[in-house]
């Protein structure tokens, strides 16, 4: 990913946190997805391609935005 889509992609709002929504557990935007579902799905050895399939309110680009913001975060720390 170049970095021009990295910038794109962080301007995306993919996080949402509403009291309303599974109290206030942060989610992916327009779902009732856990954006916790995805580190587990990784965690656990599954691809991004299975934890999409199970949960198709999640559009891939969500996905891999979150991933990238992860990414950048811990490349910028160090």
């Amino acid at each position: 990913m170049n970095e021009e889509s990295v910038k794109k992609q962080s301007s995306i709002k993919i996080i949402s946190r509403n009291k309303e929504i599974l109290g206030g557990t942060p989610v992916f935007k327009g779902t009732r997805v856990p954006v916790q579902t995805l580190w587990d799905y990784l965690k656990a050895g599954d691809s991004v391609e299975e934890f999409l399939e199970d949960f198709p309110s999640v559009n891939r680009s969500q996905a891999i935005a979150l991933i990238e913001r992860a990414k950048k975060r811990v490349v910028d720390a160090n």
